[in-house]
């Protein structure tokens, strides 16, 4: 249950940081943006970019992190982890959303989660461009639009036929079952949109999105989000109801009713 695991004082110094943290990661990452940069493919197979802004970004919070709290560990996409044995946990996507940054649209963000025991407690997501960042977890979930920050709670849609159903890319659900799930979901919805990566959580967050229905991710794609969501009354699973703890396929709705009937169609 979020809010159980950080007592409040921990919790508003560890909000405070994520807040530094918006800054540090923006400055790190928004010189490389709509500019000159060289991609590298990490996949064997299919197309996985990443760019100097990735790695550069994730050393920049890396290194404030460290200074702040030694004793905790990090997890990040780009670079190798950091005490993974420590209670507290830092979890990195440095640019979520590779593919639109180096396509020059505004979608990629920054995700930093903090874990305790493997749990996601907090989270913070931040889009410099825009000028918004969303931070969720022990109970409060913030979301600020150019410096006006207001309280996230999630829609009252409760059945799939009024809701907006979203997800990065439809080729993300392997051939198959798994395409065929999400499809019948989708069809069932009032919308399907694709390809705003992060965003679509937090726009869930924020009552904006009813359902986001995803596969294939990492744990850094996720742990972030999860707080922001669940403090502002959402609900995120896996695919078979589970609490989502190593990526996978991600079930996230804005209500536990909604929730039920997405997780009817995608459970089997």
């Amino acid at each position: 249950m979020i809010g159980t695991a950080l007592d409040h004082s921990l919790a508003n110094e560890l909000r405070s940081f994520l807040r530094e943290l918006v800054t540090i990661a923006a400055r790190a990452a928004l010189p490389f943006f709509r500019q000159p940069v060289t991609v590298e493919n990490k996949s064997g197979s299919g197309f996985d970019p990443v760019t100097v802004a990735d790695r550069d970004t994730e050393t920049a919070l890396r290194h404030a992190i460290e200074q702040r709290y030694p004793a905790h560990g990090i997890v990040g996409e780009e670079h190798a982890p950091r005490n993974i044995s420590a209670r507290y946990q830092w979890v990195i996507d440095p640019i979520d959303g590779t593919r639109a940054f180096v396509c020059g649209v505004p979608t990629w963000a920054t995700l930093v989660g903090v874990c305790d025991h493997g749990v996601p407690v907090l989270g913070m997501m931040s889009q410099p461009v825009v000028g918004e960042y969303f931070i969720g977890g022990a109970g409060t979930s913030l979301g600020t639009y150019r410096d006006r920050e207001s309280a996230l709670t999630t829609s009252a849609v409760t059945t799939l036929a009024d809701a907006s159903v979203f997800a990065t890319s439809p080729d993300m659900f392997a051939p198959g079952e798994e395409q065929q799930r999400f499809a019948t979901l989708a069809s069932r919805a009032r919308l399907t949109r694709y390809g705003i990566d992060s965003y679509a959580y937090c726009l869930l967050a924020a009552g904006q999105i009813d359902v986001v229905a995803e596969a294939g991710l990492g744990f850094y794609d996720i742990a972030a989000l999860i707080p922001i969501i669940e403090a502002a009354g959402g609900i995120v699973s896996d695919w078979s109801g589970q609490p989502v703890r190593t990526g996978g396929r991600v079930l996230a709705a804005a209500n536990s009713t909604l929730h039920a009937a997405a997780l009817g169609v995608l459970g089997g």
